[in-house]
């Protein structure tokens, strides 16, 4: 491979061999069946077959070894189903790859509450694992639910009675994926927890937010220890503020009444960010958190990186009011479905505050919004003021490191630099990592892709534990519930601007020094 060339190695398995070293389990070598829980929905539709048939196109899945199964109470045939997923899977260099792809899905229809409907998907199930010749104790199952929260009980309840693997000591497994939302609040939560918990082990059960699957959130532990420079700097001493921004150029777009029910900060701590339609972004905002501020773990497997995660969760200090700023956009209530007198933030700046010896003082803010006046995700770091300023030029800004999630991702150092010419003049500059210029020609995977890859490897790296999901809820509940209360107000602002003039006012005050005159621009390619 010649210099600043790269390609995409294809895989003919989806056995990780390393982790099966390390786990001491048995191979796997059986067949594998991949259940779509709620096929007929938009979510299945848009995200999860396309990123199967992904999968299947780079030679992850084996036709060999693979049947996909969908089910949902839609009365559909199986030709019906691949009809409508069609669309969403255009390939147009291969036709022939997606034709087979298709022929490999298969559809049950049935009720997600009821044991006649999966005691068919379950012999539709062996039948295919049958005509595989796999051997028993060997077959792999995996449920997928892109189902709303509400029926996750019921449809657990129905896997584990009539849909699992009969025996699992060749390899074997069962597997269920559940989607966002986790809960509203704690106590909702941990309902949801307990009642899956109940039929399933923690080792079955993968929690995914397709967030924590994304390029450059995974490229944050490579980062953050494979660095040395990083090493010494990533501390209070040299760090005055961190943010973790997601914005938002339009508003509820006719959903008002559904956002309404939730609200900006439920929406950011558990949701889709920057296309967020259910209650789940404070979750992902506490997810790159931990990757910011998290120790090295002893090793990259799963439970150790994950207890390190729950180790900074556990250091955040309780929310103080005075650290909070709410805002709602003008015209967000003359949507019809939302109530007059709604006080439902569409905009939210919150300080948290880790209580251990790196990170002591430095504040981790949060500001996330609708209807404002750029649209991006990225975490900024921000380094305290050089001592002893000879070139005075700390007004035109501090050194930042800035990780672009999207749109455009980049990485990007920004440096105080001698601007060209024949004066000692400073000016700010950057120092550029933009993926779309550096990796030309790489298809960077969809998030689901790559977790959906992890579920089949059994490697919950990505994926939230249930003790994460505890201590996450019991950071937000009591401002949840104080908002809900009306204790805590949102404050008007014009939708294009940059939202409430106090959340400027309380990142000045919590330390932070913006950069006036200095834009980063995607470079072209």
């Amino acid at each position: 491979m010649g210099s600043g060339q790269w390609h995409v190695e294809k895989r003919s398995t989806l056995r990780n061999d390393s982790f099966v070293k390390e786990s001491g389990s048995a191979p796997e070598t059986g067949c594998l069946s991949i259940v779509v829980l709620g096929a007929s929905g938009d979510l299945a539709k848009k995200k999860t077959f396309p990123a199967l048939f992904n999968l299947y196109r780079q030679g992850f899945l084996n036709p060999d070894e693979v049947h996909i199964f969908g089910y949902a109470r839609t009365q559909l045939s199986d030709e019906e189903l691949r009809d409508r997923i069609r669309g969403y899977l255009v390939d147009q260099k291969n036709a022939d790859a997606l034709s087979k792809f298709l022929q490999l899905i298969k559809y049950v229809s049935g009720p997600y509450d009821s044991e006649e409907g999966f005691q068919r998907l379950d012999r539709a199930i062996s039948e295919h694992e049958i005509s595989k010749r796999s051997s028993e104790g060997s077959s792999r199952r995996l449920f997928y639910l892109a189902l709303p929260p509400s029926v996750y009980p019921s449809v657990c309840k129905m896997i584990k009675t009539c849909c699992m693997n009969k025996c699992t000591d060749l390899g074997g497994w069962t597997r269920i994926v559940v989607e966002k939302p986790f809960g509203k609040d704690l106590e909702s939560a941990e309902q949801l927890s307990s009642q899956i918990g109940e039929l399933f082990d923690e080792s079955q059960i993968y929690r995914i937010d397709h967030y924590l699957g994304k390029e450059l959130v995974q490229n944050m532990l490579v980062l953050r220890f494979a660095n040395r420079f990083f090493l010494p700097l990533w501390n209070r001493d040299n760090i005055e503020n961190v943010q973790i921004v997601f914005r938002e150029d339009f508003g509820t777009e006719g959903r008002g009444g559904y956002f309404d029910e939730y609200g900006i900060i439920r929406d950011i701590i558990q949701n889709h960010l920057l296309q967020a339609s259910i209650p789940d972004i404070i979750f992902i905002y506490l997810q790159v958190l931990c990757l910011v501020a998290m120790e090295k773990p002893i090793s990259l497997k799963p439970e150790h990186i994950r207890d390190e995660k729950v180790k900074v969760l556990q250091s955040v200090v309780p929310i103080t009011d005075e650290e909070v700023v709410l805002g709602q956009y003008e015209g967000y209530r003359d949507d019809p479905t939302v109530p007059d007198d709604s006080n439902t933030p569409t905009f939210a700046t919150t300080i948290l505050r880790i209580h251990n010896e790196r990170w002591e003082g430095v504040p981790f803010i949060l500001k996330a919004g609708k209807a404002l006046n750029s649209r991006k995700a990225e975490i900024r770091i921000q380094f305290k003021d050089v001592p002893g300023d000879i070139f005075r030029c700390q007004k035109q800004g501090r050194n930042e490191f800035v990780i672009r999630l999207q749109p455009s991702e980049a990485m990007y150092m920004k440096l105080t630099v001698k601007q060209p010419g024949l004066e000692m003049q400073t000016v700010q500059s950057e120092l550029d990592l933009s993926y779309g210029q550096r990796y030309q020609g790489v298809s960077i995977p969809e998030a689901y892709e790559r977790l959906i890859l992890d579920t089949i490897k059994g490697d919950q790296q990505h994926f939230v534990r249930r003790d994460e999901l505890k201590v996450a809820w019991e950071i937000f509940t009591p401002l949840l519930h104080r908002i809900d209360k009306g204790e805590v107000k949102s404050i008007p602002y014009k939708p294009g601007s940059r939202g409430p003039k106090e959340a400027d006012q309380l990142l000045e005050k919590a330390g932070y020094l913006q950069t006036h005159g200095y834009i980063w621009i995607p470079p072209t390619l």
